[in-house]
């Protein structure tokens, strides 16, 4: 193109009309809204987000289910322990994996049995919905049971430095993802009518804990069965009678968690409590 041809054509360009440069709405201001300033609109939004979609889908209430991210299904540790005893892996992890693995198959038939029982209540409300948080492991397992059940489940998952998994058998309506942690416990405890933590790692003991510490201090009111599942596991990891012995708590702070290492017992006993004190009370609530 020929200069002056290009000189004419800025020249239009400048004395063209200019539609006004209008500045961005504050909502839609990305450099804010993930700026220090605006992180009480990201911790609102953490709960208002969830809480509109529980509403939509009608989930009254959950049972929440805790526990280790490690623990693989019967399948996958035997493929591995075969794996190994030819040859091809940790032997000794192998062996270790398919021990644990019973608690994940246990997870996994736990929800299953609770949400084919919570379906039987009522139809145009969901009450009892399994819930995790949202990760491998434990959690998978209880999402996959109910999964199975035909039941829809709840995953809360939370951004941390670790690889990205996909939890298959979540309801991807139901499927959350959380930068707080405090807030993503919210939603735990909020919506929880029961809770069962299985063998776990820091972060089952870390919500294990504070769960004890809002129930005995009665920050949450409303009655909330604990149940530890895994006996031999707990009595090794969790010595609540030392606490007692030395003075740290109260002999009656041992009675807010209910152990057992049976499917069935746990099933009965959940049910039982919920039948009895939750089942007129739909709803979130502390």
């Amino acid at each position: 193109m020929a200069s002056d041809e290009i000189i004419q054509e800025q020249a239009a360009e400048r004395d063209a009309p200019r539609r006004p440069r209008r500045p961005v709405q504050a909502y839609r201001n990305e450099s804010f809204l993930n700026s220090r300033e605006a992180r009480a609109l990201r911790i609102l939004a953490e709960y208002l987000e969830p809480k509109s979609r529980f509403e939509r889908y009608r989930v009254d209430d959950t049972i929440v289910f805790m526990g280790s991210a490690r623990f693989p299904s019967r399948e996958t540790a035997e493929a591995a322990l075969a794996a190994a005893e030819a040859g091809d892996g940790d032997l000794e992890r192998a062996r270790r994996d398919m021990e644990m693995s019973t608690y994940y198959e246990a997870a996994r038939e736990l929800a299953s049995r609770l949400t084919h029982w919570s379906k039987k209540l009522d139809h145009k409300e969901r009450r009892f919905v399994v819930c995790t948080g949202g990760g491998p492991g434990i959690m998978e397992a209880a999402n996959r049971g109910a999964a199975e059940a035909k039941g829809v489940n709840v995953g809360l998952t939370i951004s941390i430095p670790v690889e990205e998994f996909d939890n298959k058998y979540v309801t991807r309506e139901l499927s959350f993802h959380f930068h707080y942690f405090f807030m993503r416990k919210f939603w735990f405890y909020y919506l929880a009518k029961a809770v069962i933590i299985f063998p776990g790692g820091f972060g089952t003991l870390d919500e294990l804990f504070e769960l004890l510490t809002l129930v005995q201090t009665h920050k949450i009111k409303k009655r909330l069965p604990i149940v530890l599942f895994g006996t031999e596991y707990w009595n090794e990891v969790l010595n609540l009678d030392a606490l007692v012995k030395f003075g740290a708590i109260s002999p009656p702070d041992v009675d807010l968690v209910f152990r057992t290492n049976s499917v069935t017992e746990a099933y009965e006993w959940i049910t039982r409590e919920l039948t009895e004190y939750a089942l007129g009370a739909p709803g979130a609530t502390l």
